[in-house]
């Protein structure tokens, strides 16, 4: 087939490199060069051209003029992860939502593996799910994190075990509206079969109705679960809250849905508990950096939505000095400032986001204008007093500054223990 790949990051090189591979004749194209075979630079005219299959990257929009014109002359548009659901072998577990996507796929990658049971992890995390078919095998599951740029274009790919955490307002500058965005998301229960089995948030409305749209069994998972101090599966006590090793009550909704996933895949109740004791949180998701002098460090960098960051902060008590902004997505940022005047000492705002976060918490908390996460950091850790927390959690994305959230996370954390290593000089 003559095949356009679109969008030269790493879904799309894989998507590439797989069709190739497979005999198709392929170019490339982005926006920018890029030194791959087959590259041509991207233009309206080499869309129109005569394609049997164009394939886009998760980062380009699907509903792009150029590409509705090419589903009207009846080219077949689809994703990366569309593009593998014919080949990719073994049963597969699929897990979306606004926020904890990374952690519950890699709990649930890391309980698998932990009893044994054969797992590749991938998807919007580590390999694209293209580049996963090679390495699939029958008797293996595909722990899949999956976005709804992914979902989107989703028509055959299924899900034998598909689980959502939550849905809440997140990437309007690309879907648009939040109907879009959730049409996305539940993409993932339409395509499964009977037999299958959906794992849903019992208290997210929309989660709820999603249970709508699939002929799988439905678990609920939520509040109802944790009886005692505890998290209870299937009517059994399986861990204490307090023996979770990431804090917060949305680490243990997540804890709750990938324990279900791992129950689906044929973990025992015992062996899922066990690997949950010795989980490690992700990295950039709350990630405790340093204590300098009384004063704790955390990175969470891949809070790059509104609901993300009112989720950090629902996990400490007060005195936090937190570094909000990036690239906004169209979010509303008024609904963080009950917690921010209940929690903070002060919001530090960075990026192109800054001015709009400004005069959206104005009044509620004390402002500062650091513009860069250097500044930021060193205007935190300046006015910072023992018993305090410093707290990266932008509520944005990060494109406006660095090239991803791990880039910025990154950066936070050598930019601290530049800190650590200046105050231990000093002493």
């Amino acid at each position: 087939m003559k095949t356009l790949v679109v969008g030269m990051e790493k879904s799309g090189r894989a998507a590439a490199e797989f069709l190739r591979a497979r005999g198709d004749e392929v170019t490339a194209t982005d926006l920018k060069p890029q030194d791959v075979p087959g590259f041509r630079l991207q233009s309206d005219e080499l869309f129109d051209e005569a394609w049997d299959r164009i394939v886009i990257s998760p980062g380009v929009p699907a509903d792009l003029p150029a590409l509705e014109r090419g589903r009207k002359r009846g080219v077949d548009v689809i994703g990366e992860v569309e593009l593998a659901a014919p080949f990719i072998k073994g049963p597969v577990i699929g897990i979306t939502g606004s926020n904890g996507k990374t952690t519950t796929t890699s709990l649930v990658g890391h309980i698998l593996k932990s009893a044994g049971i054969a797992t590749q992890v991938g998807g919007n995390i580590g390999k694209p799910v293209i580049a996963m078919v090679e390495t699939s095998r029958e008797e293996q599951w595909n722990v899949l994190e999956l976005s709804s740029f992914q979902l989107e274009t989703i028509r055959t790919f299924r899900a034998h075990v598909g689980v959502c955490l939550n849905v809440t307002q997140n990437h309007l500058d690309r879907h648009h509206t939040f109907e879009n965005y959730a049409s996305a998301k539940g993409n993932l229960f339409r395509t499964q079969k009977p037999g299958d089995h959906a794992v849903l948030n019992a208290e997210d409305a929309v989660c709820r109705s999603f249970a709508m749209l699939t002929p799988a069994e439905t678990f609920w998972f939520g509040k109802h679960m944790i009886r005692e101090g505890a998290i209870w599966l299937n009517g059994q006590w399986l861990i204490d809250l307090d023996e979770i090793p990431i804090p917060g009550m949305h680490n243990a909704e997540n804890v709750m849905a990938a324990a279900a996933a791992a129950h689906f895949a044929g973990a025992s109740r015992d062996q899922i508990a066990a690997a949950v004791k010795t989980f490690k949180a992700v990295e950039h998701r709350l990630e405790f950096v340093a204590d300098i002098d009384g004063v704790k460090f955390y990175n969470d960098s891949k809070a790059t939505s509104v609901d993300a960051t009112m989720k950090a902060l629902d996990s400490f008590a007060a005195n936090l000095w937190v570094i909000l902004g990036g690239k906004d997505k169209g979010s509303d940022y008024t609904v963080l400032r009950e917690r921010l005047h209940k929690k903070a000492r002060a919001a530090v705002l960075i990026g192109a986001a800054e001015e709009k976060i400004a005069s959206q918490i104005e009044g509620a908390v004390k402002v500062i204008h650091a513009g860069t996460l250097d500044r930021a950091v060193a205007e935190a850790w300046a006015a910072a007093e023992p018993g305090d927390t410093v707290l990266l959690a932008p509520a944005c994305a990060s494109f406006d500054q660095f090239r991803s959230y791990e880039e910025r996370g990154q950066f936070f954390k050598e930019l601290v223990n530049g800190l650590a290593n200046g105050a231990a000089a000093k002493d």
